[in-house]
């Protein structure tokens, strides 16, 4: 049954991604009001297709703020598409996604942060990108980790989004993904798109849980580095929940 729902999805996807590619040529008054969600609708299909069932499971106790920063650990390739998937973002993500066969392209008009980690400069206009948009009102997400290190957490977290949040007074919103077959789904290679998305597919246990926590506003804290540093013992705490 589950092959059958996967081959469903796939031939869904397949038909969504080249009706979007071609908008994507479209001048963009005709389609930036509704090119985005259709490529959020695009990811959430793209999930199913791969077999994965993802679940937010809500571990917050106040009421999440409309407007945030949403932030993850970065263990698989699977969280570029599902986080896009289930929240209302601007993601940051790395140069050479625009580069990937139809998705870069796609990716790019949906709004995507792009950004050079080995360059500086790169850097700095991308993080000033996101400030803009979160002046705008809108929502952005990235890894702190600055890339894919693996199940577990990198030894430390990019000061990037807290600085963001303080120049912005947004507020984080941390989620904690924890894949249920972690060796299928850890993504080691960045450049094993492929191999890695293929591992996922055939993995013994398909569950995702993203595990939503109460926002973090940055008025408790006076500089960006006691902010990232906090943030970061929280994720080593939820890894020991989640990971043991």
């Amino acid at each position: 049954m589950r092959l059958f729902w996967m081959l469903f999805y796939w031939s869904i996807t397949i038909v969504f991604t080249l009706f979007l590619y071609l908008c994507s040529y479209l001048p963009r008054v005709f389609t930036d009001e509704y090119y985005r969600l259709l490529c959020r609708l695009w990811c959430r299909l793209f999930v199913r297709a791969l077999g994965v069932e993802l679940h937010l499971i809500f571990k917050n106790k106040n009421t999440l703020p409309e407007q945030f920063i949403v932030i993850a650990n970065h263990p698989s390739s699977l969280e570029d598409f599902g986080m896009f998937a289930y929240f209302d973002v601007y993601p940051l993500s790395k140069e050479g996604v625009k580069h990937w066969y139809f998705l870069g392209r796609m990716a790019e008009r949906a709004g995507v942060i792009f950004f050079n980690r080995q360059d500086p400069a790169s850097r700095y206009t991308a993080k000033q990108t996101m400030i803009s948009a979160l002046t705008d009102g809108k929502n952005v997400a990235l890894f702190p980790e600055g890339g894919c290190f693996g199940k577990r957490l990198y030894k430390e977290f990019k000061t990037g989004a807290f600085e963001a949040s303080l120049s912005t007074g947004s507020p984080i919103i941390p989620v904690f993904l924890h894949y249920e077959d972690q060796e299928a789904f850890e993504w080691l290679d960045p450049d094993s798109l492929l191999k890695n998305l293929w591992q996922i597919m055939t993995a013994k246990k398909h569950h995702a849980n993203y595990y939503i926590y109460d926002a973090i506003e940055p008025s408790g804290f006076n500089d960006e580095a006691t902010y990232t540093e906090f943030v970061y013992s929280k994720y080593l705490d939820w890894q020991k929940t989640h990971l043991g």
